[in-house]
């Protein structure tokens, strides 16, 4: 579901260097209130940067990027960011509950006390299907269910842009199908939605526009079903990222 407004994100002749080496060559990308856009694209070809650079874990050479208005170098907007990277099921050793690690996404310059009493926090679980264990660890959990939970703590602040880097990676058809659903909930609630995919799946019918990358490059920007099938290649090497950034609160200057 599109709305009429201010773009949520604005990218203009970005262009992003890891290690030395250019990844991003030029990337425009406009997202509209409302829309729900598939990133994909073979390994390698700059997804998970360009969706880290969207958030602002990593600056640019050149160009810009806007969030919600804003340079995201400079933006107060990530109470409205739901963020989830490609390694957000790596829990650590520490034995945090669900209902503990979903609290952490409330934290920022303001807060630092993790708030779990706040009702929110049984929402965001009880969104994902997670509410009846809320107080297990989550070294305790499988993938799938830790993915969901990290899904609760992006949505713990109930934001208006939902980023993700392939959240069916790893997981069950019907933890994929249950996803599916919520963004599709999400989706007709108003949020907009950004997803790293490896194949549409269950999104199929829901997605407005698939943006395809290739080395670097937007190939494509348009409908789904004219998008080109490019060859898999080698992802880019990420460091881990921490889980206390999972939600953008590198943004939070404030």
């Amino acid at each position: 579901m599109t709305g009429a407004g201010a773009p949520v994100v604005e990218v203009a002749q970005a262009r992003v260097s890891l290690g030395g080496t250019e990844v991003l060559h030029g990337i425009d990308l406009r997202i509209d209130p409302g829309e729900m856009v598939a990133l994909l694209g073979a390994n390698g070809s700059g997804k998970s940067t360009l969706l880290r650079t969207i958030v602002g874990v990593f600056p640019l050479d050149s160009g810009h990027a806007r969030l919600f208005g804003s340079p995201v170098a400079r933006s107060r907007s990530h109470d409205r960011l739901g963020y989830v990277p490609q390694d957000a099921t790596d829990g650590g050793s520490i034995p945090a509950t669900a209902r503990e690690t979903v609290a952490t996404g409330l934290l920022g310059a303001r807060t630092w006390r993790p708030r779990l009493r706040d009702p929110r926090v049984m929402r965001a679980l009880e969104s994902v299907g997670m509410a009846a264990l809320a107080d297990r660890p989550i070294t305790r959990m499988s993938g799938g269910r830790r993915r969901r939970v990290m899904i609760a703590r992006a949505l713990v602040r109930e934001p208006r842009f939902l980023v993700l880097d392939e959240p069916f990676s790893g997981v069950d058809l019907p933890t994929q199908e249950m996803i599916a659903r919520l963004f599709r909930e999400l989706s007709t609630q108003g949020t907009t939605i950004l997803v790293v995919l490896h194949e549409i799946g269950p999104l199929s019918e829901d997605i407005d526009r698939a943006v395809v990358l290739d080395h670097g490059e937007v190939v494509h920007d348009g409908a789904v079903e004219d998008r080109p099938l490019l060859d898999p290649g080698h992802d880019h090497t990420h460091h881990a990222t921490p889980i206390d950034e999972c939600l953008g609160q590198e943004l939070d200057h404030a």
